[in-house]
């Protein structure tokens, strides 16, 4: 996250208080951590005070509210208010780049080489779209027009960053990074008004399935088992116990022989004993029990 920790002035209590137009007290802090943690399993570190207000902010100025106590007021009030999603939008980082954590992509190609047309991958924290549709770029240079038989779920809570994602335009400047050959197979350039953008080719745009889901709801929409999950730099948001209980839900959603990427900061050897490492940060099942398997096969049907 891109914040910094905050500077104040403190009052009689001790207590630190920002400068600022709207009032946010150190018990309204607490009251966005808790309430980020119960609707998306998101740790709030002490030192996010800052970048709490700048972004919440937007949301109390849009409704011409000055108290940050009446708008968590008006929140908890009604558990079914479309405000929730725009709260979680706001509090949700969205870090990612094409081809990040690059060592992961020739693993993939072997894998998806091996295991050829029909499978299915579930990229689990799809962010702004670079990540699924690196996944999408690299499964096309390897099976070529063969790669419309495979299956790309991306999901993320953060429906603006799948609004984003789902547009598929992103800055010239940072598509040209990809090189000459990948701009021109995967991307149409942007003129006129669009000048300086690109968008995602069509036939690419088509493997791949944007949905919003929340990792620590009661139950998953998907249709696995998937062959590989990209689960990567996600995790390090939830506490340990939130972190074990998806990695379990996980095992159940992949195939036997399926492979769980996470991001270079994530180890999950001590999380569960469902996985092993395979690779950098690459996992597989470490020895699929019954019950794993025919979950996975009911998801399934």
């Amino acid at each position: 996250m891109f914040s910094a920790p905050g500077k104040g002035d403190g009052g009689d209590d001790g207590a630190v208080r920002f400068t600022r137009d709207l009032d946010f007290t150190p018990r309204d802090f607490e009251r966005v951590r808790d309430l980020i943690y119960r609707r998306a399993g998101i740790v709030m570190a002490e030192n996010k005070r800052e970048m709490v207000y700048s972004r919440l902010a937007k949301r109390l100025r849009l409704h011409g509210m000055t108290r940050f106590g009446d708008y968590l007021d008006r929140l908890e009030a009604r558990s079914d208010s479309e405000e929730w999603e725009a709260f979680t939008n706001a509090l949700t980082t969205n870090l990612t780049a094409f081809f990040r954590e690059a060592h992961h992509f020739p693993t993939l190609a072997e894998e998806v080489r091996r295991r050829g047309t029909g499978i299915k991958i579930w990229c689990a924290g799809a962010s702004t779209g670079e990540e699924p549709y690196s996944l999408a770029m690299t499964v096309k240079e390897t099976l070529g027009a063969a790669a419309s038989q495979v299956k790309i779920l991306a999901t993320d809570i953060d429906t603006e960053a799948l609004n984003t994602a789902r547009a598929g335009v992103y800055s010239l400047e940072t598509v040209e990074k990809l090189g000459e050959a990948r701009c021109r197979q995967f991307f149409q350039r942007g003129s006129g008004a669009r000048a300086g953008k690109a968008r995602v080719r069509p036939e690419l745009a088509a493997m791949i399935d944007f949905r919003p889901l929340n990792l620590v709801t009661g139950s998953w929409s998907i249709n696995g088992p998937f062959d590989i999950i990209f689960c990567r730099n996600v995790m390090i948001y939830f506490d340990k116990e939130t972190q074990a209980e998806i990695l379990r839900r996980f095992a159940a959603q992949l195939k036997p022989d399926g492979l769980l990427f996470a991001g270079h900061s994530e180890n999950f050897s001590f999380l569960s004993q469902a996985f092993r490492l395979r690779g950098q940060t690459v996992y597989t099942l470490a020895s699929p029990s019954p019950r794993t398997v025919s979950d996975a096969a009911r998801s399934e049907r």
